[in-house]
């Protein structure tokens, strides 16, 4: 006798996603709007500007961020900045031109140097005649913590000793105690990847964050050291530990989501790696609703790690994560029992 309850198993999971999948896109953007690492609309202009080979508007917007201590928006600036200048640099190089000594122009120059260095096969004797151009960044404005993270990245990549990482990171934090990108600088040199191991990756992510306030993106370096396990390979010592950490790393981040509005761009990214981790979790309901967060702010990290096409990653995981709730949810729920739905509901 043939056993059909495989194939009626199969059957009911089809009709509850046929059933649930559109009310459970209610929330979710269409695919056509959402962007990746779209920019908000301080950095929009100075990247249209760009573009056009004009230096003002970038100049004016890390000016006014080093002028009121905008240490995060400064950072993530920078990054968008120099992210657009490695494939066209003429309006840095007219900047460079104009004002030499600008502490902004000479912080985009050291970044982009750092970048073009780290992609070379002489990663480390690139990286350290870029020295120089560090340590005039870090000259322009001793109250800015931004150049001490590239520092940080730049210890890592020339192998410099734990007491050499350590002093740097003594003159990062006294800039700025809970500076997001110094810690993540930080989290990478002791990731299992560079120089520690993922339980010193775990540790100084969730010191971090429990010294952080609660709005803080640095909550969210448990989940980074998460990421760095679930995607650099847990190795024999993945225990039960190492998975209720992961699970606790992105609890706190759902917490550190929810002090957020929907759609908010700024702690997209932090969103976008709480629905990786979610799903890899298995946590399918929570992973999506983290992508009606998320609303159209896809972000390249984490899904860039992952595949040569970020934004069809993310959008795939997002119609998975769907689909997967969808096929876990009752044909009736409660509520629908007792009234009349007719004989084909």
């Amino acid at each position: 006798m043939v056993c059909t309850m495989p194939f009626l198993r199969a059957l009911l999971r089809t009709a509850r996603m046929i059933r649930h999948t559109p009310e459970l896109s209610a929330g979710l953007p269409a695919d056509h709007a959402v962007m990746l690492d779209a920019p908000d609309e301080r950095l929009s202009p100075a990247l249209v500007a760009a573009a056009l080979g004009e230096y003002e508007p970038a100049a004016k917007l890390l000016a006014t961020t080093r002028g009121a201590a905008e240490w995060e928006s400064r950072d993530r600036y920078l990054n968008r900045l120099v992210a657009f200048a490695r494939n066209r640099d003429g309006w840095l190089r007219d900047w460079l031109a104009a004002s030499p000594r600008d502490p902004d122009a000479i912080l985009v120059k050291a970044q982009l140097a750092v970048e073009r260095a780290w992609e070379s096969p002489a990663r480390a004797e690139q990286l350290r005649a870029v020295g120089p151009m560090i340590t005039a960044a870090a000259e322009g404005d001793p109250r800015d913590p931004v150049p001490w993270r590239l520092a940080l990245d730049h210890a890592r990549g020339t192998h410099a000793t734990h007491t050499t990482f350590e002093a740097l990171w003594e003159q990062a934090i006294q800039r700025s105690t809970h500076h997001y990108g110094c810690h993540v600088a930080a989290l990478q040199y002791l990731s299992a990847a560079w120089y520690g191991s993922h339980r010193e990756c775990f540790d100084f992510a969730e010191r971090a964050a429990e010294d952080s306030t609660p709005s803080s993106l640095v909550q969210a370096l448990p989940l980074r050291a998460a990421f760095a396990v679930l995607t650099e390979g847990p190795g024999a010592g993945f225990t039960s530990v190492q998975e209720e950490r992961i699970d606790a790393a992105a609890d706190l981040a759902i917490s550190l989501s929810a002090a957020f509005a929907a759609g908010d761009p700024w702690p997209a990214e932090v969103r976008n790696l709480l629905a990786y981790v979610l799903v890899v979790r298995g946590r399918w309901a929570e992973a999506l609703e983290q992508f009606r967060q998320i609303g159209p702010h896809a972000a390249s990290f984490p899904w860039a790690s992952v595949s040569d096409d970020p934004l069809g990653r993310f959008l795939d995981t997002r119609d998975g994560a769907r689909l997967r709730v969808a096929s876990g949810t009752p044909l009736r729920h409660r509520a629908d029992r007792g009234h009349a739905r007719g004989h084909y509901a």
